[in-house]
This record gives structure tokens, sequence and C-alpha cells, in this order.
């Protein structure tokens, strides 16, 4: 497995998108969207011979001019041989090289990055004659093909992966690691600047799991973590420059690669989907969630305003309800210490482990009192439950026939094991399979 980063660079209008549609939704891979992307940007994974390895689309965008234009395409260029290992130059066969692809082509050559040239719209005989043409741009071997089609994608994985490091494997913590994730201005920063400007040498910075990234080690309290701040991940339309993309980029990163995400919401402004989108991006990613509700200091409340807060949060996250949602000042320093606390929690829930014995006795009076719905006259019945050996909760409930018990019921068995062990902030998985 690997976690290298792909670039997909290019003018406009070669099928850079449709590209990476392919490569993505070929491999079954989660597609995100994620939040911060631009309006025809995307980040996503592609699993390909048992690696898995990040993809970026990095489209371009018309503006007024075609000087202006050419100098966003190099910013986005410059940008990709910073970031990635392996930069796919996309050219259109159709349309032949132009003056763009030139200047793409020449800042191409003078990196050390491996380049691989992807002649699309490919999709006869005759255009793979006219492809060869491309040889001419000094850049190496062509990998012609059809991103509508799929046709030559396989080749062209093939290649990418000859240049992707086979024994990258996620760097082992022997500590929590809390990432601190939110929209922009909503007091990331300030919440870490609270908690660790008290004193002196009570933090050491170290370097991160990847290079963009800075874990603070933070002792005190008798905590031991590493604390990592991100950029806010602002909605997809609203990220102007290809930096800010980037950076973006990193902040999804570190929500892969940390334990617990603090997941900061601004009580000034209404829940916005923006910050529903960033707790599915953890759920998804299977992290443990705590929910801090910030500047709650300037907030005219009364007794029932936090209980009407948690009430719209848990209708907006559900199904998925089971999270410490606390109400903090950062600039203030109001609850941080219970923060720390809470997420401390949440990491022990998140590498907590059932005895078989205890969860099957829980199993089976819960399925003695709500039995699994028969289908077509077929009566379900679930054996025995066990958790399997996975960096998240996971459960496997073994049954006669497992592909007939639904979502509902599933939800049953998880609020079950959630009411009688403590999972809060943790995503559970539950899955069915043959006895």
């Amino acid at each position: 497995m690997t976690k290298d980063t792909v670039a997909i660079v290019g003018r406009p209008n070669v099928g850079k998108s449709t590209l990476f549609n392919r490569l993505t939704e070929t491999r079954k891979a989660i597609v995100d969207e994620a939040s911060g992307v631009t309006r025809d940007r995307h980040y996503g994974e592609v699993e390909w011979e048992g690696m898995i390895f990040r993809i970026v689309d990095t489209g371009g965008y018309v503006k007024n001019t075609d000087d202006v234009f050419e100098k966003e395409i190099k910013k986005q260029v410059d940008l990709a041989i910073n970031e990635a290992t392996v930069i796919l130059f996309v050219v259109d066969v159709v349309s032949g090289i132009t003056d763009l692809d030139e200047s793409v082509a020449d800042l191409l050559r003078r990196t050390e990055k491996k380049v691989i040239p992807v002649v699309n719209k490919v999709d006869n005989q005759n255009r793979g004659y006219e492809a060869s043409e491309f040889y001419s741009l000094g850049l190496g071997e062509l990998y012609p093909l059809s991103s509508l089609h799929g046709s030559g994608t396989s080749d062209l994985l093939d290649e990418i992966i000859k240049y992707l490091d086979q024994d990258t494997k996620e760097e082992t913590f022997e500590i929590p690691r809390y990432a601190v994730v939110g929209r922009p201005n909503v007091g990331k920063s300030s919440l870490i600047n609270s908690l660790i400007g008290e004193e002196r040498n009570i933090v050491t910075p170290v370097s991160g799991t990847t290079r963009d990234s800075i874990y603070t080690r933070y002792t005190k309290y008798e905590h031991d973590f590493y604390l990592v701040d991100t950029a806010g991940l602002r909605k997809k339309g609203k990220v102007r420059e290809n930096l800010e993309f980037y950076s973006v980029m990193r902040s999804i990163r570190t929500i892969e690669n940390a334990d617990v995400c603090l997941l900061m919401i601004d009580a000034t402004r209404p829940i916005e989907s923006q910050d529903i989108n960033i707790f599915k991006l953890i759920k998804n990613n299977r992290r443990g969630v705590v929910i801090l509700v910030n500047k709650w200091d300037l907030i005219d409340k009364d007794h029932n305003t936090a209980k009407q807060y948690t009430k719209e949060i848990k209708k907006r996250i559900s199904p998925f309800q089971d999270v410490p949602i606390l109400f903090v000042s950062a600039l203030h320093k109001q609850r941080i210490h219970k923060v720390l606390q809470v997420a401390q929690q949440v990491f022990e829930n998140r590498i907590r482990k059932v005895q078989t014995a205890k969860l099957n006795k829980v199993i089976s009076d819960a399925v003695k009192d709500y039995f699994p719905p028969s289908v077509q006259g077929r009566y379900i019945k679930i054996k025995y439950a066990t958790q399997l050996k996975t960096h998240a909760p996971s459960f496997a409930f073994f049954c006669n026939y497992p592909q007939h018990i639904k979502e509902p019921y599933k939800r049953y068995l998880e609020n079950v094991i959630r009411k009688n062990f403590d999972f809060s902030g943790v995503p559970i998985n539950v899955y069915c399979r043959k006895k």
C-alpha cells in the first residue's frame, strides 16, 4: 500500500476530469469531492494491483486573456511538480499540439519528477497513428488511451505504480494524533495556541507522516499526544488560489492519518453544509470525532440554548449521533482542558476490544428481544458475533442468510453495541457473514 500522489495536468478540454473519473471509478475507490475543492478540481484515491495512491485533477480555468490563462496553468504545473510523485500530462489527439501544450511540456521537461505523457481521445486505429506526433514534446514514451471508453488505462496504471513507493506504510505512532479541523476562521489556531501557550517547554515540534505536516507533541497534565493544526476547509466553489487547494489536500491527509479529529464549529453562525461535509469525511475515514462548538462566549443564551444546539447538530449528523459535543471558547480558554479529556476517551474507545464472550451474551439477549425480520418465509438466525482485528471498531455477525439482513437491523445491532460498550465518538462497522 502507498499514499503517493499522482497529479493530472494539462490545458482545459483535453479530458483530465474524465481520466480522473475513469481511474477512480474503475477501481471502485471512494471519490470524495472533498471540502475545499474548486468547481473543476477533484481529489480521490485509486487502487491498482494492491496499491493505493492519491490522484489530483488540477483542472484549469479560462479567464479573459490567453496570457492570464497561461499564467494560471503555470502555477498549477509548478504546484503539481512540488506535490506529486508522478505527473500525468494529458494532451488531446483531436486538436493536436497547441501552444499551451508546448508551454506545459517546457515546464515538465525541467523537473526531475516522473512525467507520463497521456494522449487522450485515442478511440480508433487512425487516431492511434496520429498520437505519434506528441513524441516531439520530448517527454518519452506516450500512453494513448480513451478516458471515455477506458481503453489503454490498464497500461497507464501499470506504468504509474512502477514509480510509487511500494514499501510505503503509514508511520506508526505510539501516542494519539489529534487533528483540529473545520472551516476557516472557526478558531482552530486559537485553540492550539491556548493549549500550547500556557507554559514554556511543554511542546516539541516533530516531523509528521508527510513533509507538509508538523505534529506538535503536547506533554502536560498527564497528557501525551500529537496535536495538528490544519488549513480551513472551504466549500468546493470557494477555493480561488491553487496554493489553497493544495493546503486543503494536506488537511485531508491529516484527517486520514489522525486518531481523533476535533471538528470545530462556529457558534455565531448556523450549522452549515460544509460542517457536515467535513464530519462525513471524518466518518468515512473511520476516525474518532469530537465536535467543538467554539465562540460560545459570544452567544446570548439561557438554560435551553445548549440543548437546542445539541439537538440540531445531532439531527444534521444522523444516523451517527453518538458523538461528544462540547461548548468552548478557545480565546478565553473555556473548557479547553475538558476537550483533552474527551479526546483521550474517544481515542481509548477507538482502540477498545470487546471480549467475544461478553459480546455474544449481549447480542444473544438483543436478538431474543427483537428477531431479524424473516424474508420470504426464511427465518434469519444469528449464530455468534466477534470483533474484527481492524484499526477501527468493526464487528462481524455470522448467520444463515446474511444477504437478507437490512440496514435498519444493522443499525439496531450497532445501537445495542453502543448501549453496552463505550464507543462514543467512534464510527462502527457492522458486517453480516455466512456461517
